[in-house]
This record gives C-alpha cells, structure tokens and sequence, in this order.
C-alpha cells in the first residue's frame, strides 16, 4: 500500500511555542492572585470582626470600671463621713470620760476628806493657824500672833492623847520658850515716840533766834503802862534806875557759840533745817514700819546730829527732846521674827502618819 499510493505524508501536529504558553501561565498566576485576594478579604473580614468584638469588650469594660469607680468614690465618701462622725464620739467620749474621771478624783478626795479622823483634822488645823500666825507676825512685827497659835495649839493637843502626837507637844514648847526669850523692838510704842518728837521739832527753838533772859522775862511779867513815867512821878530814883539797866541790858546780850554754823544761818535756812530734820524723824518712821531698822537708826543718829548742832538743847524743850530722841534710839533693835519651822515639820509629820 505504501509503494502504490506513494510516500505517505503524515500531518505535522501543532507544536507548542513560546507564543502558546504564555496564556496558559497568566491564567494560573490569575488565579493565584485570586485567590490571594479571597484569603486576604476573609482574613480582613475575620480581623475587623474581632476588633469590632474587642472594641465592644472595652466599651463594656469600660463603663464597668466607671460604675464601679462611682461606686468607690460612694463608699469612700460614706466612709469618710462614717470616720468624721467616729472621730466627733469618740472626742465626746473622751470629754465625759475626762469628765468622770475628775468626777471621781473629786469623789476620792471628799471620800479621803470624810474619812479622815478627828486628830488627822485637828492637825490640819493647827498647822493652818500657825502658817497664818506666821505671817501676821511677819507683817505686824509682833511675835504676839506667834506665841497666841501656839499656846492655842499646844492646849488642843493637850486634850487629845495620842503617843504619835509627843512631838508635836515638843516642838510647841520649844518654839514657845525660844518665842519668850527673844527680845523684840515694841514696835507701836516706838511709832508713838516718833511721832512726839516730829511735835516737839515743830516747837524746838533754833540756836540763831533771839530770846529774852529772865530779866526780861519778869519785866513783860509787870502790870502794861510805862515804867519809867510811874517811878519818875512817885521819885522811886532806885526803881528808875533798875528799870533803865534792864532795858539796856536787853540791848545787848552775851552768849557761847560753839556752833557757828547754826548762828549764822539765815531765817529762810533755819524752816528747812527744821522741816529736813522732821523729815528725818519720818523717814526713820517709815522705815521702822518696813522693818529696816539699819535705815531707821541711821536715819535717828542724824537726826541727832542735826538737833544738836542746829537747835538749842539746853532748855527743858530742847533737853526732853534729846532724851526721848536717844531713848527712842536705844529701844530700838534688829527686828527677826522667830521662824515656826519645827513646829511646822512636826505637824507635816505627824499629817502623814509617820
């Protein structure tokens, strides 16, 4: 059959080229990409609906932190007004209980007051009596108050036997015989002599004032009228005569000056010397109510001084002046009120029951 109809000529498939697989490739790269891009919606789709469901978990998370943040603040408020209204009982508690203990401090005291025996009470009295002796003699001068409490003090205990109150008695009486045997300044009398001499002063005369002598003194003593005229009318030559001398003789007078100074010491001079030496007197008053009897007694030596240099102490004025001025001087002493204080420690012992 080959030979008859010749060399058979097969038909040439189609061969695949460049140009035919070119289309196939783009189609799967297509698809490839396709699909790629369904993936990447679906993934996209499933991300926006988990962060859809994350934004709805935060808004709900929240709204639940502010309710309950509301709710904090709520009961942070209710509990800051629970501690302020606490805080005010319990400040009110203290204050009645401040209260009821000083209540019952008072109680105890009145209890302990009410309990205490009669010697116990008569022992606070005695000793109170004898503080207050203590200082009115303190402020009078005077031991009077002193030596009164205390033989008051020592009759009340005398009553009362009690071994524990010996003591007591013994301190009294030794207070009592050191009181009596000391010597203290009269106080009152003093004041009442000073006050006599700042009188006397006023009506002390001067060493410089001119006085009459006796002669004198016995001629003003005469009936008034003129004595000459009588005895020249009556030619009583003798009395005339005596009559004459004694007006002379008033004249001039002859005197001892051993104090120049005072002498010569003008008029308006001699009303301060008078007024500094009662103010001298006075300050030595002053001071004798004050208890400073070294002020006093040097205020009295110059006062002294000055009454015999300036006044004229040889009459009866001047002389009793001087003497109750030195008089006055010589009763005057350091003033040292006695001290209760044994009496006092005995009482102090004797309260503790000791």
């Amino acid at each position: 059959m080959s030979s008859e109809s010749g060399p058979t000529q097969l038909n040439p498939s189609p061969s695949i080229g460049p140009d035919n697989a070119r289309p196939v490739w783009r189609n799967y790269v297509g698809k490839f990409i396709g699909l790629v891009a369904v993936l990447a919606l679906a993934m996209a789709v499933m991300l926006w609906q988990k962060l859809s469901l994350i934004q709805e978990q935060l808004a709900r998370q929240s709204a639940d932190a502010g309710q309950l943040s509301m709710q904090a603040n709520s009961l942070a408020k209710n509990a800051q007004d629970l501690a302020n209204e606490t805080a005010a009982r319990v400040a009110l508690l203290d204050t009645r209980v401040s209260e009821v203990s000083l209540q019952r401090t008072q109680l105890e005291e009145l209890m302990q007051s009410l309990s205490r025996s009669r010697d116990e009470n008569m022992v606070v009295d005695i000793e109170s009596a004898l503080s207050l002796a203590q200082q009115q003699a303190e402020l009078t001068g005077s031991v009077q108050p002193l030596l009164a409490a205390l033989l008051s003090a020592q009759k009340r205990l005398g009553k009362v036997a009690q071994p524990r109150l010996a003591p007591v008695l013994r301190a009294l009486q030794s207070d009592i015989d050191r009181i009596q045997s000391v010597s203290v300044t009269d106080t009152p009398s003093l004041l009442n002599k000073l006050d006599e001499l700042v009188v006397l002063v006023e009506e002390l005369p001067l060493l410089n004032a001119v006085g009459n002598n006796s002669k004198a003194s016995l001629a003003v003593n005469k009936p008034a009228g003129n004595v000459w005229e009588q005895a020249w009318r009556q030619g009583q030559w003798s009395s005339l005569g005596a009559s004459v001398w004694t007006e002379l003789s008033n004249l001039v007078r002859v005197s001892r000056i051993d104090q120049p100074e005072a002498v010569l010491i003008s008029p308006e001079q001699s009303f301060f010397v008078r007024e500094n030496l009662k103010l001298r007197l006075l300050n030595a008053r002053l001071g004798l109510l004050a208890r400073q009897t070294a002020a006093s007694r040097n205020d009295l030596q110059l006062a002294e001084r000055d009454l015999q240099r300036f006044f004229d102490v040889s009459g009866r004025k001047g002389s009793t002046t001087l003497s109750l001025l030195r008089q006055t001087q010589s009763q005057m002493r350091q003033i040292d009120i006695p001290r209760l204080d044994n009496s006092l420690a005995a009482l102090a012992t004797a309260a503790a029951g000791r």
